[in-house]
């Protein structure tokens, strides 16, 4: 089942459409508004939003769709859904939503959540299979065809099989080429690298040319001021005349004879300036062990200024701090190593390659042989139905020429002869319209059982053809639709009768405004909608007596 609502959607103002299991047909007059369903289904299953499709004067189309998934089905959706964050079907119903808005922010849903068009368009290439006149040419391409063999054959396994070793060699030769590349730009390379990790390693770094380098050197450039302030330093706190020492020295001599006239604080002051004493000595201990040390030779702040000069260099040349250069280093070395020894490497890769190229021609012989059967039985298949179709003398056959792409080693071509006597060509050279209709309904017959997807979707597929093969078509649908839900939106009453459902497409006028409405008929409704496609209403009893004799022998 699958249940689609519209709403202001072209000249749709609303619409509510149950389609059920077997062959629900759809009819009505030239632009009744049949072509707004196609439409309907078509946003639903990703395609193109504009605007221009608004019913005059509303703000927003929505349309929606309710569609029953089996087991097998929802387990092919299911990953789709949880790559895209959205919950899962409940109760085994697919529920998806299109909105387009005149401001042109359109929005979709599944399962109500957020989606996008391209979420839609994944899980309507499960859902539904549209065929209209202007899909036919699709029957043309190539790819399609060998789509249509593999369908038939059930190939699918065997051609991913294919397709992933394909990935995996293709893989492989990127990854060789990669190593690779340009012989001469390969070389420039080596040169530079060797280059640039010889310079660094020559200049033997460690952390130590870091920050301890650069307080070295520092103090060195600077050692004979420090040396002098040094002096002044040690002067004033003990040897000069005027030296801290001996003023505090005094100051003790001071407090000590108050102490004696009986002063309460002295004594602790007396202990205060000794303790001072002392940590002044300290100091100008520790200030002549610094100047002791330093190192004013000139060959050391020469040595020193240069291996400054040497780090700064390969710094703005390999990075802004010495760890970066480090890390250059390391990451250089790495790749002059993966490209000197790009021989090893290439001779494991190319021993890859010829394992994978053995694989892939074992995988394409199966693939062939697989289709190659399959191929035989539906040309078979199809001349049948074309014969049933009005096409009796038709010479349908199945070519499988030699290719190589991620599909296997096999290009397919359908030919087609439609007359005895003439030579077979393939079918994109001679075929007319009419033609092509009917080869792929005949196509679409037989791989009804083999088709997975639900819903079969066919707008005016039956194009060109009338009389008693019209009638055909509509037991080809018919058949179809029992492996299938099937919508046909037909212009042929032999056709038409065939449902199992019949929906009408009619205008009406209100106040001013036309609108369409889309009808599930009843079966004495069905015969006034046959009798209308036949010649229209109000003809004689005869042309209801046809209408129902369409009807009952349709079923």
């Amino acid at each position: 089942m699958i249940r689609i609502t519209v709403k202001d959607l072209a000249v749709v103002e609303y619409a509510e459409i149950e389609f059920n299991a077997g062959l629900n047909t759809v009819t009505g007059e030239t632009g009744a508004g049949k072509s707004v369903l196609i439409g309907a289904i078509d946003l639903l299953t990703g395609g193109r939003a504009d605007k221009s499709a608004i019913r005059h004067g509303a703000a927003q189309a929505i349309v929606t769709a309710e569609i029953d998934v089996s087991p097998d089905l929802e387990k092919k959706i299911t990953p789709i859904l949880e790559e895209a964050d959205i919950s899962p079907c409940e109760g085994a119903l697919l529920l998806l939503k299109r909105t387009i808005s005149s401001t042109g922010a359109g929005r979709c849903s599944v399962n109500s959540c957020p989606a996008t068009a391209g979420v839609l368009a994944k899980l309507g290439a499960h859902l539904v299979d549209m065929h209209g006149p202007h899909d036919n040419q699709s029957l043309l391409n190539q790819s399609f065809q060998l789509d249509a063999i593999d369908s038939y054959g059930q190939c699918q396994k065997e051609r991913e099989e294919f397709s992933l070793i394909w990935e995996q060699r293709k893989a492989k030769l990127a990854e060789r080429e990669e190593l690779f590349g340009s012989a001469e730009a390969t070389e420039r390379e080596l040169d530079i690298l060797k280059y640039q990790v010889e310079e660094i390693a020559a200049a033997k770094l460690s952390e130590d040319d870091g920050e301890p380098l650069i307080s070295e050197y520092t103090e060195a450039s600077n050692a004979a001021r420090i040396i002098e302030l040094a002096n002044g330093a040690m002067a004033a706190l003990t040897d000069d005349q005027m030296a801290a020492t001996n003023s505090v020295a005094a100051a003790i001599r001071l407090i000590d004879e108050m102490n004696t006239l009986g002063s309460s604080n002295a004594k602790d002051w007396s202990e205060e300036a000794k303790s001072i004493s002392i940590q002044i000595s300290e100091l100008a201990k520790n200030i002549a062990d610094v100047a002791s040390r330093l190192d004013i030779s000139p060959d050391r702040i020469q040595w020193l200024e240069d291996r400054v000069n040497l780090v700064e260099r390969l710094k703005s040349k390999y990075g802004k701090t010495l760890d970066a250069v480090l890390d250059f280093y390391e990451k250089g070395r790495a790749r002059l190593n993966e490209l000197s020894s790009r021989g090893e490497r290439a001779e494991k890769i190319d021993a890859e390659i010829d394992a994978l190229t053995s694989q892939l021609k074992e995988a394409g012989a199966k693939l062939h042989e697989k289709r190659s059967s399959a191929a035989k039985l539906l040309a078979k298949a199809v001349s049948k139905e074309l014969a049933d179709l009005g096409i009796a003398q038709a010479a349908f056959t199945i070519e499988l020429k030699e290719g190589e792409s991620a599909t296997g080693f096999d290009v397919a071509e359908f030919g087609f002869t439609p007359n005895l006597g003439e030579p077979e060509r393939p079918l994109r050279m001679i075929a007319s319209s009419g033609e092509i209709s009917r080869v792929m309904l005949a196509l679409k017959t037989s791989l009804a059982e083999h088709d997975q997807i639900p819903i079969l979707v066919f707008d005016e597929i039956d194009a060109n053809i009338g009389g008693e093969i019209a009638h055909t078509v509509g037991k080809k649908l018919a058949h179809v639709a029992k492996t299938h839900l099937v919508i046909c939106i037909t212009h042929l009453p032999q056709v038409a009768a065939c449902g199992t459902t019949h929906f009408a497409v009619a205008k009406s006028v209100a106040d001013g405004r036309t609108s369409t409405h889309i009808d599930m008929l009843s079966q004495e409704e069905r015969v006034e909608e046959l009798v209308r496609m036949l010649g229209g209403a109000g003809l004689t009893s005869v042309t209801k007596d046809h209408a129902r004799e369409l009807l009952s022998s349709a079923h």
